[in-house]
């Protein structure tokens, strides 16, 4: 009887692992698709974003409408309202906005390194602000990963430069990384008291809104270019990148904890460099190389650390 606890929680921990694992793939192919798009059509970032969540809107309803179903034993209070659209709106409107502007100016394979900076702003407002603490295993995979990150970074810049609005760019990414970090930590906090699928489709929606109230004050709807191919590329940021990692990401924070989802989704750098060289053509430089071991490294530390933390509990 004993046995079958503890395989039970070993495959909830390592379901969480390998979820979060999944959704930050999922996730890193945003850049590749706003990149493709940008070269195909020739849209703008703000234009793309809203056709973006135009398409995402019909998922969210329904999960929202699911959502409210089975997860509505507690009603919302004003202060979760009030937290949940604040967490949606830097989550996924603010640091999407930041994002795909700042990828009309760098590669991305950049773009993502300067994002992935967000596990550690996330980290620190967990030390910091709630007061919990790092535990030795998770100090060692930060440093693993940040290494790597930053060694990758440094051979980036090397080939990148020569852009003139590179810097205005990497700083929208750098407002990014900050923003979305806000978000983690606050969902982090948010969904044992609102519900997964509840909370996903609530800020998902609060986020849908600001951009479209930001589209419609600055662009014209009848300026969009309705193309196959646009709107190919539009879907796919919606479904792939959007809608299924937004929900695995919120299901591995609820297993494991936002802090190990942070530094576990390192392995989005090294998904979208991968993808940048098939997809995009962008080179695969050595620094790149070893900052990708380093990443890895970090990330299987913490998934041999969820797995022995499951068992350890039982």
């Amino acid at each position: 009887m004993q046995q079958n606890k503890k395989d039970t929680v070993y495959q909830i921990s390592l379901a969480g692992f390998l979820i979060t694992i999944l959704g930050a793939v999922f996730f890193s192919t945003k850049a590749i698709f706003v990149k493709l798009a940008f070269k195909s059509t020739g849209i703008d970032a703000v234009t793309l974003l809203t056709l973006r969540m135009l398409f995402s809107l019909p998922f969210y309803l329904v999960a929202a409408w699911i959502g409210s179903k089975k997860e509505s034993a507690v009603t919302l209070t004003f202060r979760q309202w009030f937290f949940l659209i604040l967490l949606g709106t830097f989550g996924y409107y603010l640091s999407s906005l930041f994002d795909f502007i700042g990828l009309q100016y760098v590669s991305a394979g950049l773009e993502r390194l300067i994002l992935f900076l967000y596990p550690t702003f996330s980290v620190l407002i967990n030390t910091f602000l709630y007061k919990t603490k790092l535990n030795k295993t998770q100090v060692i995979a930060l440093v693993l990963t940040y290494l790597g990150i930053g060694i990758a970074y440094i051979g980036e810049m090397k080939i990148d430069t020569s852009n003139p609005n590179f810097y205005f760019g990497s700083f929208m990414i750098f407002l990014c990384a900050i923003t979305y970090s806000f978000y983690l930590v606050g969902t982090g906090r948010m969904i044992p008291k609102v519900g997964v699928t509840r909370y996903t489709a609530y800020a998902m929606l609060a986020a849908t809104v600001g951009i479209f109230i930001h589209f419609l004050v600055t662009k014209n709807i009848q300026q969009i270019p309705f193309t196959p191919t646009l709107i190919g590329y539009s879907i796919a940021l919606a479904i792939i990148a959007t809608v299924l990692p937004s929900f695995m990401m919120s299901n591995g924070m609820k297993k494991i904890g936002s802090n190990n989802v942070s530094i576990i989704t390192s392995i989005g750098p090294v998904s979208t460099i991968i993808q940048a060289h098939f997809f995009l053509g962008e080179k695969i430089i050595i620094p790149q190389v070893i900052g990708t071991a380093l990443v890895i490294i970090g990330v299987l530390l913490i998934g041999w650390q969820s797995k022995n933390q499951a068992s350890e509990t039982t």
